[in-house]
């Protein structure tokens, strides 16, 4: 439990940095990232899998490359989920998003992999 909440304070801190990075990408508070973070993992669980499934030949297609897209897709969403986080208008900021998602992405599984390595 205690490995969960670490990870998610880390997932918080992260998505503070990547707003800091990006005008249009707006988070209120710690508290708002943390609940953001908390609602971006429930939606990489619950939705992710069936925008994958129904993606799949997309993302064949374009040899894996919607999978940024689909990223930026749930990123968005977390957005509009939560109240203090903004991603901006959603046509305009697509590239943005994607970037931004990605690297949400790349910090998620660089705190997994140093919570994994710390266990050991």
């Amino acid at each position: 439990m205690i490995r969960w909440i670490i990870k998610l304070l880390l997932n918080a801190a992260a998505l503070l940095l990547i707003s800091s990075w990006f005008q249009s990408i707006q988070v209120s508070s710690y508290g708002i990232a943390v609940w953001a973070a908390l609602i971006l993992g429930i939606v990489n669980s619950l939705i992710r899998p069936v925008l994958t499934f129904f993606t799949l030949p997309l993302t064949i297609l374009t040899l894996g490359l919607f999978w940024f897209v689909i990223n930026a897709i749930t990123f968005s969403l977390t957005a509009f989920f939560i109240r203090g986080f903004e991603v901006g208008p959603w046509p305009d900021n697509i590239g943005i998003v994607i970037v931004a998602s990605a690297l949400m992405s790349l910090f998620g599984w660089l705190i997994d992999w140093a919570i994994r390595k710390t266990q050991k």
